[in-house]
């Protein structure tokens, strides 16, 4: 525990001193001085209420960052003529944690009217839940503006469960991610679930070939079959969930472990093996669970500073679902 506090000590200093110079730890110190404090609050009970948020929340950071940069724009609904990126693939039935941004926009909003943007709400929510989770603290730097873009055809940008090696490292270095990031950042795949409709090619129709992945430890893959029928009703199709490993709750790194029992949940997963670097990167880690901790929270950090608006770019919205009127 005291090793714990240490490193949590550690990433405050260097999350101070290796920040972009248009983002400011302590940015709303003057300019709302609770916000960090009632972002913690709403993720704090709605994690209560029900811990599924909290990976909810990371994804929802993840997946907003991968299009058009962290601008909060997968908060925005569609509209008559536009369909936003919350309602497409992968994003759609899939996403959660939406409320809670809206719960801590309206409490903001009570008390700094304009002020934050749901950019930088949602940021320090992904961090509050990777804490609330058992993993390390850092400092947000903050200063997002929103964007007022939102299109789902764009959701392409996202990586896919079924990428390979090299197109899930050249999807990460679109966005000026390393290797190195790309493969800490997949460990948050260690809390939260997965829908059936996401992996379910591995079980059934992997190739012209073969029905399994030769790939996918096959007690493995009876467990998922067993969850995972192969015949369903759309309705079920759409609902039925698995864990993405033994302890869905806890930042841990079990995921690590797991890839070297061939039970990677995704494709995108298991390719970590698949080269010496990444393969090397991953044993670290699977022994090592406060290196891949501190490398995840690094890698957070470069995630959230993706393309960034900030100065007079967007806006400050009043509602995160709508942009704000001319």
């Amino acid at each position: 525990m005291l090793l714990k506090l240490t490193l949590v000590m550690m990433m405050a200093c260097i999350t101070s001193s290796h920040i972009e110079a248009t983002l400011q730890v302590g940015f709303y110190r003057d300019k709302c001085p609770f916000a960090e404090a009632i972002i913690k609050d709403v993720v704090k009970k709605s994690f209560i209420i029900n811990q599924g948020i909290a990976p909810g929340i990371v994804r929802l950071q993840f997946h907003d960052c991968f299009v058009r940069g962290c601008d909060g724009s997968i908060l925005l609904d569609s509209t008559p003529i536009n369909q936003a990126e919350k309602d497409g693939p992968p994003n759609g039935i899939t996403i959660r944690g939406l409320e809670v941004i809206d719960i801590a926009k309206a409490r903001l909003e009570a008390v700094c009217k304009g002020v934050v943007s749901c950019a930088d709400i949602l940021a320090f929510a992904a961090r509050d839940s990777v804490v609330l989770t058992g993993g390390l603290y850092w400092d947000v730097a903050a200063g997002r503006r929103d964007g007022r873009i939102s299109r789902a055809s764009e959701t392409v940008d996202i990586p896919s469960p079924s990428f390979n090696l090299n197109q899930i490292i050249q999807s990460f270095a679109n966005k000026g991610l390393t290797q190195g990031d790309m493969v800490a950042l997949l460990g948050a795949h260690t809390i939260g679930r997965s829908h059936c409709f996401s992996f379910t090619d591995r079980l059934y129709n992997y190739s012209t070939r073969m029905m399994q992945d030769p790939n996918l430890n096959p007690y493995y893959a009876e467990l998922l079959k067993q969850r995972c029928p192969r015949v369903l009703p759309q309705i079920l199709n759409e609902t039925l969930v698995v864990f993405m490993n033994q302890s869905p709750y806890l930042i841990d790194q079990s995921y690590y472990e797991n890839l070297f029992e061939h039970a990677g949940l995704f494709i995108s997963d298991q390719a970590l093996l698949d080269s010496q670097t990444t393969s090397q990167q991953a044993a670290i880690y699977a022994a090592n669970g406060l290196a891949w901790e501190v490398d995840f929270v690094k890698a957070m950090i470069n995630l959230s500073q993706i393309q960034v608006l900030t100065g007079n770019q967007g806006e400050i919205r009043a509602n995160c679902r709508v942009i704000n009127p001319y």
